[in-house]
């Protein structure tokens, strides 16, 4: 009976099929099939997959040192498993046989040569890899029988959380013979081997061959290398975008958002169609559609009722397809839950000058739950703020990983999370991108308004206790509060659909007055008339229980809501309004304790009475403030050292040239009024819900006549990448008209302001002077806790 290749655990076999044809004892070198899907050897061969190497070549394609790994340089008693990414090779059994294509779905061993595979190793992570052969197929076992697919499923695909495929291989130095390799299969934890009983797993040595096709991936549009990495004076070089999110999949329970900022699987996995979450033609998008078409005042909001009970919309809202067509999305200008961020598309910008980003989990408990437990949209876990938070806290680390399996191993990727100034200063020097991990979510640490039964007690200790736990995870900026009021703070008091969400989340009234701050304080989100007026009940104790028992909400959405259908539907106040309360005590722990630690306190989503009071403390202290959503209060933030986010100009003026850019050299001068170092941020804020700059050209969008449009190619503001035309997949992207798609289109923002200042590059220099600022002011931070500790 033939040895079938099967996949083993030690002696023990897994599944063996022992129902293929024996061996023909004439043919000196027969069709040994492939595990558990073989006749007999004319049918595999009429079924068979273009993807041999022909016999009179494969001598010739193969390396010279035949024998030998792809690695020459490798131990002769420890093969390598990380770095092999992008390689082509065929795999050689120690018995002199060859992985091959047996048929359109099966691979097998061969003895002839002649029918080898010619596998593209495609990183997952720093040992495991894809085996991509020339047509298209995978290596693959789902739950034992060794398989060729096509079409892979993903946790994305199937919106199933913790899927592993069965087309990814960890490498292991073979357990007999340390030269040669050992294919166990991530998903089942078994060794490729033979289908003999107590029979060892296959020896494989990696032989070098040409005629791969290349792993699927989204074009980059840029070449040249970093080599621009500080200025004359040796202060860093580089943009610093201080408020952005790569891994809005993650929020909202794994499934209101769509698409990621990488997959181990590849860009057919993070950007696959989104019916799965929007439904057909995204009448499920019922999130995306209330923010980008009605806005956050939802001034009609009445007429979403019975579209929200029935689960979906009543026309078509986008088409769904990605990768490759991407007919309607990525889209950020006009569509707020298509991821826009791709790690690909986040290279394209660090070439064209971001050096240091902010990457801030978020989420949203209520909007999460309304979808989730309305049956409007999947999830794959709870809607708890947290469970998402910490989620894409451990994302973003893998993340990193990815990219440098990618790019050959540990420490090699270009994207690096930073936990100090000094790492930061190091890898921006180094030409890379430093990344801050950050939180900004309503229910910080669980500390709701009002506690669950199952919740924590969110006293002192466990503040402490939080802090430290985060910390040791890499989280160095914090929101104290988002949208809605917690234990920390009441909400920024943002109005419209996001009334009724604070009302939602904790059970208590509106808690607003008219006895607002009149200085010169900027309010933020928290002013003017409220839109659900009938839940205006101001309350003097901002601490005290809830009169609202929201218990249901979790499982029953509509419930609630049409309970308190009266008070929803009872009109706007108009006028000034505030918050009625600041920071609690509790807020002042979190804030000290933060100080205490270094972390940097992020001040703009604070109502005014708590903005007040955050200054104060930050001041006693001289502590310095950030504000990343560009809410300044006069100087006081540059005057602590701190530093805002602020923003190019889109509309030139044909009779103001430099318009675009003239905030930002007038924000420079403010900062060096005060003694500040002249950076200038950026704060795009994509994957947020708030949407990017649309392009000049598109229909109505300036109010003169615009002329001087981006044409390819052009270098980036240092001189040392060139930009081409960009695409997602097969559709080309017009800059001129879509403006900032996605991120990746940061170097065209920065050309159009460039050609708007008439080619003074001067004008934008506080743009890429931010890193530095970032950098020194997250160094005050560190200084002012060593004092303070």
């Amino acid at each position: 009976m033939a040895c079938l290749l099967a996949l083993v655990i030690g002696p023990v076999v897994v599944g063996c099929d022992f129902s293929a044809t024996e061996p023909n004892a004439d043919d000196p070198s027969p069709d040994l099939g492939s595990y558990g899907n073989v006749a007999d050897d004319d049918a595999a061969d009429d079924d068979q997959a273009d993807d041999t190497v022909d016999d009179d070549t494969i001598d010739d394609d193969i390396d010279d040192d035949s024998d030998d790994d792809v690695d020459d340089d490798a131990d002769d008693d420890d093969v390598p498993v990380e770095g092999l990414g992008g390689q082509c090779v065929a795999l050689h059994a120690a018995d002199d046989r060859w992985l091959s294509v047996t048929s359109a779905r099966t691979y097998g061993l061969r003895a002839n040569a002649g029918a080898t595979a010619r596998f593209y190793l495609q990183p997952t992570d720093f040992s495991t890899y894809l085996f991509y052969d020339a047509n298209g197929g995978y290596l693959a076992s789902e739950d034992g029988p060794l398989q060729r697919e096509t079409m892979l499923e993903s946790d994305a695909s199937r919106v199933e959380d913790g899927y592993i495929s069965g087309a990814e291989w960890t490498l292991e130095p073979h357990v007999d013979d340390g030269s040669r390799y050992q294919l166990r299969n991530r998903r089942n934890d078994l060794l490729l081997g033979l289908a003999e009983l107590g029979s060892d797993p296959v020896a494989f040595s990696f032989e070098s061959v040409g005629g791969c096709t290349t792993h699927p991936e989204m074009s980059l549009d840029a070449q040249g290398e970093i080599t621009r990495t500080t200025f004359d004076d040796g202060t860093l070089f580089g943009i610093a975008d201080i408020h952005e999110h790569l891994m809005s999949n993650f929020s909202f329970g794994g499934g209101l958002y769509h698409g990621g900022a990488y997959h181990r699987l590849g860009v057919a996995h993070a950007l696959h169609d989104c019916s799965a979450v929007h439904g057909e033609h995204g009448r499920r998008d019922f999130f995306g559609y209330v923010f980008d078409s009605l806005g956050l005042d939802a001034s009609d909001a009445l007429s979403l009722v019975i579209p929200f009970l029935v689960g979906e919309l009543s026309e078509d809202n986008h088409e769904t397809a990605g990768w490759p067509d991407f007919p309607d999305w990525p889209d950020a200008p006009r569509m707020s839950t298509h991821q826009a961020m791709y790690h690909r598309w986040l290279e394209r910008a660090y070439m064209g000058g971001m050096r240091l980003m902010v990457q801030h989990a978020t989420s949203d408990y209520v909007i999460c739950t309304m979808m989730v437990a309305q049956g409007i949209q999947p999830s794959r876990y709870d809607c708890e703020d947290m469970t998402s938070i910490d989620r894409i806290i451990d994302e973003t680390w893998a993340m990193q990983d990815y990219i440098d399996a990618l790019a050959g191993g540990e420490g090699k990727g270009w994207f690096r999370v930073v936990r100090t100034p000094a790492e930061a200063r190091e890898v921006i020097a180094d030409g890379k991108l430093a990344v801050v991990l950050g939180i900004e979510v309503s229910n910080l640490f669980r500390c709701r308004l009002t506690p669950r039964p199952d919740g924590p007690v969110c006293d002192e200790a466990y503040i402490e206790e939080q802090l430290d736990d985060y910390y040791a995870r890499g989280v160095r900026a914090v929101f104290p509060v988002h949208k809605y009021d917690n234990k920390f703070s009441p909400g920024d008091s943002n109005r419209g659909f996001l009334e009724p969400g604070n009302f939602l989340n904790s059970g208590h009234w509106t808690n607003v007055v008219q006895d607002c701050p009149t200085d010169d304080m900027p309010r933020g989100w928290d002013r003017g008339s409220v839109f659900f007026g009938g839940l205006i009940e101001t309350r003097d104790e901002y601490l005290s229980d809830a009169p609202n028992d929201m218990s249901v909400f979790d499982d029953h959405p509509a419930r609630v809501i049409l309970r308190y259908l009266e008070p929803l539907i009872g009109g706007s106040a108009s006028g000034d309004w505030c918050q009625n309360a600041t920071i609690t005590s509790f807020g002042e722990t979190l804030l000290n304790g933060m100080m205490a630690r270094g972390m940097l306190v992020e001040v703009d989503h604070l109502p005014s009475w708590s903005y007040r009071r955050a200054y104060e403390m930050l001041e006693t202290n001289d502590y310095p403030a950030v504000a990343s959503h560009g809410r300044v209060w006069g100087n006081r933030p540059f005057s602590l050292g701190g530093v805002a986010s602020s923003g190019v100009g889109r509309c030139q003026d044909p009779d103001n040239p430099g318009s675009t850019v003239a905030g930002i050299a007038s924000r420079a001068a403010l900062i060096e009024s005060v003694g500040g170092y002249p950076g200038v941020p950026l704060g795009f804020d994509l994957n947020g819900f708030a949407h990017a700059p649309g392009g000049r050209f598109a229909e109505g969008a300036c109010a003169k006549v615009q002329s001087t449009p981006i044409t390819y190619p052009f270098t980036s503001f240092a001189g040392d990448v060139e930009f081409t035309a960009p695409f997602v997949g097969n559709r080309a992207i017009d800059f001129n008209t879509e403006g900032l798609v996605h991120i990746g289109l940061l170097p065209e923002i920065l050309q159009d302001a460039r050609m708007d200042a008439g080619g003074d590059d001067t004008a934008l220099e506080p743009l890429f002077r931010s890193a530095e600022a970032y950098v020194r002011m997250w160094e005050k931070a560190e200084e002012r806790a060593s004092r303070m500790r």
